[in-house]
C-alpha cells in the first residue's frame, strides 16, 4: 500500500469490532432482525437510509446477490416496530462503544484525535464515494469513544469506494475479487461461504482468474495474481490521494502513528482477529 497505509490499516480495524462484537446477533435480534447477516446488511446500509437489495448488492460490491436478498428488504419491514432504522443505527454505535472503551481506556485521552479526524474529513471529495457520504451524514455523537468509531468509518468507507472503483475497473466481479483474496492469503478458505457465493459461482471466478494467469490450478495466486493484487492496493490508494487535497493528506501522516496505538489495542485484544474477511492487515 501508499504512504498512507498505517492510516487506511488503522481505520479499519477500529472500524472492523463491530463485525466481530459477540453481541451483535443479540442487540440486532432485539430489533427484530435475524441471524448475523441480516443484522450486517441493515446495519452497515442503514446510514444510506432504507435500500433495497439492489442498492446494497452495488455499493457493498462482495457479497453475492442471494444473500443480499435474503437480509433486504425484510430487514426495514422487520425493525420497524422497535425503532426501525435510527434504532439499528444507535444499536451499531452502541456495540462499537462497547468493544472500543475497555480497550482504549489508559491510552489517553480521544477529544484532540477526534476532532483533528472531523477536520481531516472536511478535506474528503465524497463525489463517487456514496458509503463514505452516507456515514459523513449521520449525526456525530459527543461521546468520544463513540465519535473516534464514527470518524473512523468514514475513512474506511472512503477507501471501500474507492476500492471498489478499482476493482470493477480491473473486471473483477465480486466473487472474483473474493477468490483471488483467499488465493493470496488475505482472507481465509471459508470466504465463499461467508459472502454467500455458491460452489458453481466460485468455480467460475477462479476459472476466469486462472485465465488472466492470477491464479494457478490449486486456486494459489500465481506471482503475476500476487503482483496484479499490490497493484490493486497502489491504485486504490492514488483513487483516495486522489480525492484528497494536500493540507489533508499531511494531516492523515500525523494521525497514523496515534491511531495505530488504538488499531493496536484492539488487534491485540483479538476483538478484530486476523486475518479475516474484511481483508484487513493486522496495525
Amino acid at each position: 500500500m501508499g504512504q498512507h497505509s498505517a492510516f487506511w490499516n488503522a481505520v479499519e480495524t477500529i472500524h472492523d469490532v463491530v463485525y466481530f462484537s459477540p453481541h451483535t446477533k443479540e442487540r440486532y435480534g432485539a430489533l427484530g432482525l435475524k441471524g448475523y447477516w441480516m443484522g450486517y446488511f441493515a446495519s452497515r446500509s442503514a446510514a444510506l437510509g432504507t435500500p433495497g437489495p439492489e442498492v446494497v448488492i452495488a455499493t457493498f460490491h462482495g457479497f453475492s446477490p442471494a444473500i443480499v436478498r435474503r437480509a433486504l428488504p425484510d430487514a426495514w419491514e422487520l425493525s420497524a416496530p422497535h425503532g426501525g432504522r435510527d434504532a439499528i443505527l444507535e444499536a451499531r454505535l452502541g456495540l462499537a462503544r462497547d468493544a472500543l472503551a475497555p480497550l482504549l481506556d489508559g491510552l489517553g485521552p480521544l477529544d484532540g484525535l477526534v476532532e483533528s479526524l472531523r477536520i481531516a474529513q472536511r478535506g474528503l471529495d465524497l463525489a463517487g464515494k456514496p458509503l463514505a457520504a452516507a456515514q459523513s451524514a449521520v449525526p456525530p455523537t459527543d461521546d468520544p469513544v463513540g465519535a473516534l468509531w464514527h470518524a473512523a468509518t468514514i475513512f474506511r468507507e472512503y477507501r471501500g469506494d474507492c476500492h471498489l472503483a478499482v476493482l470493477t475497473t480491473a473486471g473483477l466481479g465480486g466473487a472474483a475479487a473474493n477468490a483471488l483474496q483467499v488465493g493470496t492469503g488475505r482472507a481465509q478458505a471459508v470466504q465463499r461461504e461467508l459472502r454467500g457465493w455458491t460452489e458453481d459461482e466460485w468455480v467460475a471466478a477462479q476459472d476466469s482468474l486462472r485465465e488472466w494467469g492470477w491464479l494457478d490450478e490449486s486456486g494459489v495466486a500465481t506471482e503475476v495474481g500476487t503482483t496484479a493484487r499490490d497493484r490493486l492496493e497502489d491504485a486504490t490508494d492514488r483513487a483516495c490521494d486522489a480525492g484528497i487535497d494536500l493540507t489533508t493528506r499531511a494531516r492523515l501522516v500525523t494521525l497514523a502513528e496515534p491511531l495505530r496505538t488504538l488499531a493496536r489495542a484492539v488487534a491485540d485484544s483479538d476483538a478484530v482477529p486476523f486475518p479475516n474477511a474484511t481483508g484487513g492487515q493486522r496495525p
